[in-house]
């Protein structure tokens, strides 16, 4: 029932003006590394069941699958077919065969979101300072506010010593809390490229008076020259006053005039999500703490700034519509008008959100396809801890390779669930293979289709490493015990462990020469205003 889709008959559903969703299903890093379609979403066959259903909600969309020729995208496509949707193809060929016959292939992730931001800098000439200015300037007792716009996790890995913690669509909402004096110098940062630049133009959009920058090349380009970073920062921004979030919608709503956002009351939302043939994402843009703490139902977190650098990740269909959900419209504005200059069409913020009660709180729990006819036997820490002690136990750890490298149950081997028959081949033989995931989803998954591959008994490790080291027993780190290398993951060039100095290098390299590919290829779609 998957359809076999040329190269070229793609290409014409790519332009015909209807939805539309790309799934490339390899690994990440293989998608990253060996170039994949500028419009494809990178959903690893290993974890399809887990992710489908936030990327299409929508069971009679378009989707193509692809791969690089193989038989991860069949195997997807079937899968798809498996859980009732319904116009699945196949990409004959897969990125090689779209390569030949004369299209563009990309490397990296977050491709769109990345250019974009090289787009925002060359056409709004947003101020940049380089590390070693930075340092001059702080050397002279000049006024200097840093701030970083990742996400906290990521901000806690390493920043820039000083840095304030507020995530990019968090910016305008909060930097009348952190500015000490209407003269500082403020100055975003982040890993690279381009959440130091989105962040900085918003305050510029914004209208904030003090000189904005954004730091060159983020913490990479700080490691370049020389200086140390910043590791377990805990320096986050303050919640705004009532008084600091009136300025804040004040400036949201200049932006809002800008660029043309839409607002949509609760009755045209309630018919919007009635069409059956249209897929509409909700999406929560406010942080992931005050998400839990009480959302919309069936809307889903995505914070502001990670939607803008990184949609694809939370939106697969193209022409699709986005509904911005957040508490008084500020960050929720300021996303959507970076989103309409993306050139995503449909675009709104919903009024008053989570004001008519009925909220739900805790994690959105997605639908799993297929949990249901899984059934597979667990084990709890302590069980694990007495099986480990006696021979005939192996315990493989699904954990991405970087998690894995971080923490792991000591003698665990790492496997991917879309390479299991090449890593049940390596892995010792055993009496009981358990298995582990951070999420316990991907692990029981995987252990399912492990029952056809041995014998052995399977089971799986009942709260994962996390009740493991709850427990109270120990974590082993390193690389030992990789049955398939680390391509399940594109590394962030502070994380590889060899030449980081060139990775970083080759990185900035790559982003910076995205701006060539925008002016030379017109589906970037990319939107100029005045």
């Amino acid at each position: 029932m998957v359809k076999p889709l040329a190269p070229a008959d793609l290409r014409r559903l790519l332009d015909d003006g209807d939805e539309i969703a790309v799934l490339d299903v390899r690994e990440e890093g293989v998608f990253a590394r060996d170039g994949h379609l500028l419009h494809a979403a990178n959903l690893p066959l290993s974890h399809l069941e887990m992710r489908v259903t936030a990327l299409l909600p929508r069971a009679t969309v378009r989707i193509v699958v692809c791969d690089d020729g193989g038989h991860l995208a069949p195997a997807a496509g079937a899968r798809l077919i498996e859980m009732g949707y319904s116009d699945v193809s196949l990409l004959c060929g897969g990125v090689q065969a779209w390569s030949a016959a004369g299209y563009r292939l990309y490397t990296g992730v977050y491709v769109p979101s990345k250019a974009f931001g090289e787009f925002v800098l060359h056409r709004d000439k947003t101020p940049e300072v380089t590390a070693g200015e930075l340092l001059e300037w702080k050397a002279a007792a000049r006024d200097v506010v840093i701030i970083d716009s990742r996400p906290f996790d990521e901000y806690r890995r390493h920043t820039i010593p000083g840095a304030i913690n507020c995530p990019g669509a968090e910016l305008a909402y909060r930097i009348n809390r952190i500015l000490p004096t209407p003269g500082s110098v403020v100055v975003v940062n982040c890993g690279g490229r381009t959440r130091s630049i989105i962040g900085a133009q918003s305050l510029i959009n914004a209208g904030i008076k003090n000189p904005v920058y954004a730091l060159k090349d983020g913490t990479q380009g700080w490691h370049l020259q020389g200086h140390e970073l910043a590791r377990n920062a805990a320096n986050r921004a303050p919640e705004p006053t009532a008084e600091a979030i009136a300025q804040a919608q004040r400036a949201a709503a200049r932006v809002a005039k800008r660029f043309g956002v839409r607002n949509l009351s609760r009755p045209q939302f309630d018919t919007l999500r009635s069409y059956a043939q249209r897929t509409v994402y909700v999406l929560d843009v406010r942080s992931p703490e005050e998400f839990e703490a009480g959302h919309l139902p069936g809307s889903r977190s995505a914070p502001g700034g990670q939607l803008v650098q990184a949609t694809d990740t939370y939106m697969a269909v193209r022409r699709s519509t986005a509904v911005l959900v957040d508490d008084n419209g500020v960050r929720a504005t300021m996303t959507a008008a970076w989103l309409i200059q993306m050139g995503w069409d449909h675009v709104f913020v919903l009024n008053d959100a989570l004001v008519a009660g009925g909220l739900e709180t805790g994690v959105h729990v997605d639908a799993v396809p297929g949990i249901d006819r899984l059934s597979v036997d667990t084990v709890s820490a302590t069980e694990l801890h007495e099986l480990v002690r006696k021979s005939g136990t192996q315990v493989i750890d699904l954990n991405n390779s970087l998690g894995y490298r971080e923490g792991h149950i000591p003698g665990a081997w790492h496997a991917m669930r879309s390479r299991l028959k090449i890593s049940m081949a390596a892995i010792p033989g055993a009496e009981t293979y358990v298995f582990t995931s951070p999420d316990a989803l991907l692990a029981r998954f995987t252990a399912n289709d492990a029952l056809f591959m041995t014998q052995a008994n399977v089971r799986v490790l009942a709260g994962g490493a996390a009740a493991w080291q709850a427990a109270g027993y120990g974590m082993e780190t390193g690389t030992a015990r990789l049955t398939c290398g680390d391509d399940d993951l594109r590394y962030r060039a502070l994380d590889t462990q060899t030449n980081v100095e060139a990775a970083i290098r080759d990185y900035l390299s790559w982003e910076v020469d995205l701006l060539k590919s925008i002016e030379s290829d017109l589906d970037f779609g990319f939107r100029r205003f005045d």
